[in-house]
């Protein structure tokens, strides 16, 4: 199925991305939000010369679209990388206590080093980055214990940078998703679109849903499709089983399986499948 390379970087977005790297020097503790689903696509390629020594948490959402033996070996691979990662689920206010403890932690280092250079202590500033729908204004209306701002399963819908205060030690900048100008990697590209962490204008949706159904029959958890469509992948392409699944339950329909698989991926119809698990030495 051929089809353009998937690309995706709107004008709110590079508007976005100049003015978030101007307030970035006024941050001292940066939140980096990352898919738990796709951590290493959704990792920007840019982050560690943007963010220099700053203090950093590390927050994988949607912890609970992906199994539990699937954190496990990613929680085991950033600690030997020397990160410890944040898993949540914020959309439902799932372990969002540890995200702030550790924004306080690493906020107590900065006023920590201002006392030491004879500076008084003061708010800290926080960001939030990551790219776009992986959950970064859900996880601040948890923070907050409110809705300030708006949140909803697409991606774009943060277009401005706002700070909001947590607390009277916690400033925080909601910024909108941020993305490489151009979408160089075309795997991790289709797992953007495959978890909806990129906006619909981008990609082709059988494009997609086939490639999701390839890369599912290369995770070796093609069974999912069966158990939830009663068709089975055994030696079909996935454009074949998008048109075969058109054909049974769609009234050959492809675009419209396409969006049905696709879907069912997002609300997790198919179970907790984590699309990338941590590379093997």
């Amino acid at each position: 199925m051929s089809s353009p390379p998937i690309q995706w970087y709107p004008g709110h977005i590079a508007k976005a991305e100049k003015s978030l790297l101007e307030q970035l020097k006024r941050v001292d503790v940066v939140l980096e939000v990352r898919d738990a689903r796709i951590p290493s696509a959704t990792h920007h390629p840019q982050i560690e010369q943007w963010l220099g020594n700053k203090g950093r948490v590390l927050v994988l959402n949607r912890m609970d679209m992906i199994s539990s033996s699937a954190k496990e070996r990613w929680t085991e691979w950033f600690q030997q990388q020397g990160q410890e990662p944040y898993f949540t689920d914020a959309q439902h206010g799932k372990a969002i206590d540890a995200v702030s403890k550790a924004v306080q932690v690493a906020g107590a280092q900065v006023n920590e080093r201002r006392r030491d250079r004879g500076m008084l202590p003061r708010p800290i500033r926080a960001v939030v980055i990551g790219f776009p729908n992986v959950g970064k204004s859900a996880l601040i209306n948890r923070l907050l214990k409110r809705r300030v701002v708006e949140s909803a399963r697409r991606a774009g819908v943060t277009r401005q940078l706002r700070w909001v205060r947590i607390s009277d030690q916690i400033d925080l900048l909601d910024a909108p998703g941020v993305l490489p100008n151009k979408l160089t990697n075309q795997d991790a590209a289709i797992k953007l679109a495959i978890c909806d962490d990129i906006g619909e204008a981008g990609y082709d949706n059988q494009r997609v849903a086939a490639a999701f159904v390839d890369l599912l029959n290369t995770l070796q958890i093609e069974q999912v499709l069966h158990e939830r469509y009663a068709l089975a992948l055994e030696d079909l392409s996935g454009e074949s089983y998008l048109r075969s699944l058109a054909n049974q339950n769609y009234q050959g329909d492809i675009e419209r399986t396409a969006r049905q698989i696709l879907t069912d991926f997002r609300k997790g119809n198919l179970g907790a499948i984590a699309l990338e698990l941590p590379p093997t030495p």
